[in-house]
Order: structure tokens, then C-alpha cells, then sequence
């Protein structure tokens, strides 16, 4: 078998809601039809499995890692439909009863667990209308998570984060060499439509990378509206696919000759100083 240097890649965007299954089954479709469309590895956006109508909606339905309906069930996606599945977040146990990690779960086309990270950055943000303190009911990661897989002889590698990561550009640094950040989130509007695509454009420019972001994209039962904008970013930083709003998928390539050659014409990782 000859060693192919492109996958192909698609990112799920959601509007989730307070019921666990309806957004199991919901995730299983949008799977099913990424899937059909060529798609060879898959993202979930964060609290794809729930949007609790209050904070500590989550907590009740949190599981021991390794165990569980959410992760039996995303093990069978993945096994089902024979790709690479990273799942957006779940919540699983954490050393306080009353809180979960947030945490990012990769599987592999046998249903395998081979990832995992933790959200490290809590999100925090306040005005007059909006509340938002993560920390209440999350506690936080402590280390950075790189998956690697091999897909036809070539291998390739990804940084993950979530969401509120992305305003943290030294954990990108940290992870500077892998082929592509993926990143979901549930970015709420307010600071989505100032914010998000030029900080997943400076993660791709400045990393010389690829940056996918699966995100929620509407308003949601408990009344939060989340940005959307589920996009998918070359070493370049042009906007390769966006899925504005709604349910839906993107998909796209992933390409070691662009890697190549946006890091070969510019080579501005070599250059570092610091």
C-alpha cells in the first residue's frame, strides 16, 4: 500500500440540549453522514452530550474514565463507521464529588481508547446579562495533550484543546510541531463574533498549522446562545470550511505538502528566539 500524504478530516457542530440521548443520537447521525462523505477522522464539539439547563446538569451525569453509556457509546461510533473519533468533552470524575473534568476523548477505528485531555483554562466572564464561571463546577487539567495516529503508512500528529484554550497561546507553542490543532468549543456569541476566527487564525499562522474547531452554533434550551462557526484553517490561515450556525458538519484535507511548504517558504519556527 502506498503511504497517502492527505486525510481527510470533518468537524460536527451542534446545538445541544438537556437530553443525554437526544444528543447521543444526534452525534450518531451527524457521524454516520460525515462518514459517507469520506471523512476519516471525526470531532465532536465541547458539551456535545449535554447543555445542562443549569451548571450542575453535568455532575449528575458524569462517568469514571473508561467506563460509562457516553464512552460505550462513542467507542461503538467509532468502531461502527471505522474512524478515528475525537469526542468534544465529556464530563468524568474528578477528585471533588461535586465537580467533573471537562475532558476531550479519542478513539481509534477498533473503538479503542488512544487520547485524552483535560481542560486546563476555565472559562470566566461576566456583564450585566451574561454569568459564566467554570470553575464552580470544573476542575481544571494540568498538562497538555498531543494524539498521534498512523493512517495509510503516514503518520499524523494533533494538538488538543478546548474552547477557552484558544485565548492561551503558550500552550499552542507548547505543541507547536503537531500537523493540526483541534479545537471544539461552545463559544458563547458575545465573544465569538469578536473573537473566535481571529484567534483560530493566529493559532494556524502562528503554529504553521492546520486548526479545526467543532463548535455549538444556536440558542440553546437553557436559553445560552453559542457562536457556531465551525471551521476548518490551513498552515496559511485561510478559511478552508465554516458552517455558520445550526447542525451540520465540515469536512476537508489535511495535507503534508502544504505543511511542507508553508513551513519550508517560512521557515519562522526555526527561527524562534525565545
Amino acid at each position: 500500500m502506498s503511504t497517502s500524504t492527505t486525510l481527510k478530516i470533518a468537524s460536527i457542530q451542534m446545538v445541544s440540549s438537556p437530553d443525554l440521548q437526544e444528543n447521543l443520537n444526534t452525534a450518531g447521525r451527524l457521524i454516520s453522514a460525515a462518514t459517507q462523505d469520506g471523512a476519516q477522522l471525526i470531532v465532536l464539539p465541547e458539551y456535545f452530550c449535554m447543555m445542562g439547563l443549569k451548571d450542575t446538569d453535568k455532575v449528575r451525569v458524569r462517568e469514571p474514565f473508561g467506563s460509562g453509556p457516553i464512552q460505550e457509546q462513542l467507542a461503538s461510533f467509532a468502531k461502527d463507521n471505522q474512524i478515528y473519533l475525537v469526542a468534544g468533552t465529556i464530563p468524568l470524575e474528578s477528585k471533588d464529588p461535586s465537580k467533573v473534568l471537562n475532558t476531550m476523548l479519542a478513539f481509534d477505528t477498533a473503538g479503542q481508547h488512544i487520547g485524552r485531555y483535560d481542560k486546563i483554562h476555565l472559562f470566566g466572564f461576566q456583564t450585566k446579562t451574561e454569568r459564566y464561571q467554570e470553575s464552580e463546577t470544573i476542575e481544571a487539567g494540568i498538562a497538555p495533550g498531543i494524539l498521534n495516529i498512523t493512517h495509510n503508512q503516514q503518520d499524523w500528529s494533533f494538538g488538543l484543546s478546548i474552547c477557552y484554550d484558544l485565548r492561551f497561546p503558550e500552550l499552542y507553542r507548547a505543541m507547536s510541531a503537531v500537523d493540526c490543532h483541534i479545537i471544539p468549543a461552545a463559544f458563547t456569541y458575545t465573544t465569538g463574533k469578536d473573537h473566535w476566527e481571529i484567534l483560530l487564525r493566529a493559532r494556524a499562522i502562528e503554529n504553521q498549522c492546520y486548526v479545526l474547531a467543532s463548535a455549538q452554533g444556536g440558542i440553546h434550551l437553557n436559553q445560552r446562545r453559542t457562536w457556531g462557526h465551525s471551521m476548518l484553517i490551513d498552515p496559511w490561515g485561510t478559511v478552508l470550511a465554516d458552517l455558520p450556525e445550526g447542525e451540520g458538519f465540515i469536512s476537508g484535507v489535511l495535507s503534508k505538502e502544504k505543511l511542507n511548504e508553508v513551513r519550508s517558504q517560512l521557515p519562522a519556527l526555526a527561527h524562534r528566539k525565545l
